[in-house]
């Protein structure tokens, strides 16, 4: 499916450490910072989850010319950005975790910006999508009236979701569902939040002033709550009954990202033509199982970007497996130097891909190459491969390993099926017998001749 994104993107920081002491002037703990990651977040979250789940994403939005915008824009490598400049500085969210647990959250330029202006070639996109997620982050983009105007004519054909803000843009008239938590119903509503009733009398309210097809509070734990306008017949006798949709009893270390997943899932659903209780119901389970995998802080997707001191994804490998074996997904993985990248490389990724739920490239170190092709290979180092195999919209995460066999590396990913090229078939892998450990199997596909990677190197030689 075609699913656009409008809204407020913002950078998250990921910092990762070790807290084992307090602070000597103060008593707060000292973190040990071991990894940071950066992640598009806002709507950039919405994005990269619909990425993951294997659709066509546009991104409309609005985006700064300074340095952080640059990371944005390479974590969302594979969506289509459909970008107006942003009058200010780049919104950043810092969460600073220890041992899988929030410490400190550090936000800058997260102030509203500037209305951006948005020509006809940035709204024109919006008519071939199948639904629209609108993630407003408060930042102004909502409040642009020629992207109002274009909403409210899309919402008489297709599902539109509109995740408010307290600081944001009323929704515009007739979209499918507007999706605020308690805390934002209460907010908007005067009524306060008090469980399942004050949600009720909120949504009352909401629907009536909104005119949207529905309302839906999430209400946390306790699932949502779902008010739909009655339709035309109907329309004098007031909303509809209020319906609780519960959420299955999951593990919760950070909420961060839930509403962000039960919007695209909501949208998913519509767009595929389910009815607004059933969708509603499924997205409210992909919001918990998202939680109880892990929810933004176990984000493991290939459009991370990396210290320049860590270039591997190897425990993101490990979790993006186990997060998809969770969904009773299926997890791909292939293994290679990958050195010189060619079309045979690419389309057996890609075939790879469909295969299953994710792909995970299994990739040789530099000195791995080296100890396996010479000490002329590889011919392009560790960190740019990494980076060309990450901009493949086919792959979503490469874990790098330092020994001669991925041995070690498939023991801790655990993949559903093992990818070789057509030139291996026949052959008994030792990969084969460690996968039929956990009851996976190795899987050729066809071999591409006359593409070689000894064979472009040589050509470049000879040219140098």
């Amino acid at each position: 499916m075609k699913i656009a994104v409008v809204g407020d993107v913002l950078l998250d920081v990921d910092m990762f450490g070790d807290a084992e002491r307090l602070c000597p002037d103060a008593p707060v703990p000292i973190v040990d910072i071991k990894e940071t990651l950066y992640r598009a977040g806002g709507a950039g979250l919405v994005a990269s989850m619909l990425l993951e789940d294997g659709h066509e994403v546009r991104l409309l939005t609005a985006l700064s010319a300074d340095e952080w915008a640059g990371k944005i824009r390479a974590a969302l490598a594979g969506v289509a950005i459909s970008e107006a400049p942003l009058l200010g500085p780049t919104p950043i969210k810092t969460r600073v975790r220890a041992a899988d647990q929030a410490v400190v959250r550090i936000d800058t330029g997260c102030g509203t910006a500037p209305v951006p202006e948005l020509g006809d070639y940035l709204l024109s996109p919006l008519d071939e999508m199948d639904a629209i997620v609108v993630s407003d982050y408060g930042r102004g983009l909502t409040r642009n009236p020629r992207l109002r105007s274009r909403l409210e004519a899309l919402a008489e054909r297709i599902p539109i979701i509109w995740d408010p803000h307290p600081a944001g843009a009323q929704p515009v008239r007739g979209v499918a569902a507007v999706t605020p938590n308690a805390a934002e119903a209460a907010g908007f509503s005067g009524i306060p939040a008090n469980g399942a009733v004050s949600a009720a009398a909120a949504a009352e309210q909401l629907l009536e002033r909104w005119s949207s097809g529905s309302v839906v509070v999430t209400l946390g734990e306790l699932g949502a709550l779902l008010l739909e306008h009655p339709g035309e017949p109907a329309a004098s006798s007031g909303p509809s009954v209020p319906r609780m949709i519960p959420a299955p009893s999951v593990s919760v270390v950070d909420p961060c990202g839930a509403g962000d997943r039960f919007a695209a899932s909501l949208a998913l659903q519509l767009a595929a033509r389910e009815s607004m209780p059933e969708a509603v119901q499924a997205a409210v389970t992909e919001a918990a199982l998202f939680l109880d995998s892990g929810g933004v802080g176990h984000v493991a997707k290939a459009e991370e970007v990396y210290d320049a001191d860590k270039w591997e994804s190897r425990s993101a490998a490990v979790e993006l497996a186990r997060r998809v074996r969770s969904r009773h997904g299926t997890v791909v993985a292939t293994g290679g130097c990958f050195d010189l990248v060619h079309a045979g490389h690419v389309r057996t990724l890609e075939a790879a891909r469909r295969l299953g739920d994710c792909l995970i490239v299994c990739l040789n170190s530099d000195e791995s190459v080296r100890r396996l092709k010479g000490p002329g290979r590889p011919v392009i180092g560790l960190r740019d491969r990494v980076e060309l195999l990450l901009a493949l919209r086919c792959v979503d995460a490469v874990a790098v390993f330092e020994e001669d066999t991925p041995e070690q590396v498939l023991a801790e990913i655990r993949p559903d099926l093992w990818i070789k090229g057509g030139d291996y078939a026949g052959t008994r892998l030792p990969e084969s017998m460690l996968l039929e450990q956990w009851g996976g199997r190795t899987v050729t596909l066809p071999h591409h001749p006359d593409r070689s990677t000894t064979q472009l190197a040589a050509v470049l030689e000879k040219i140098g």
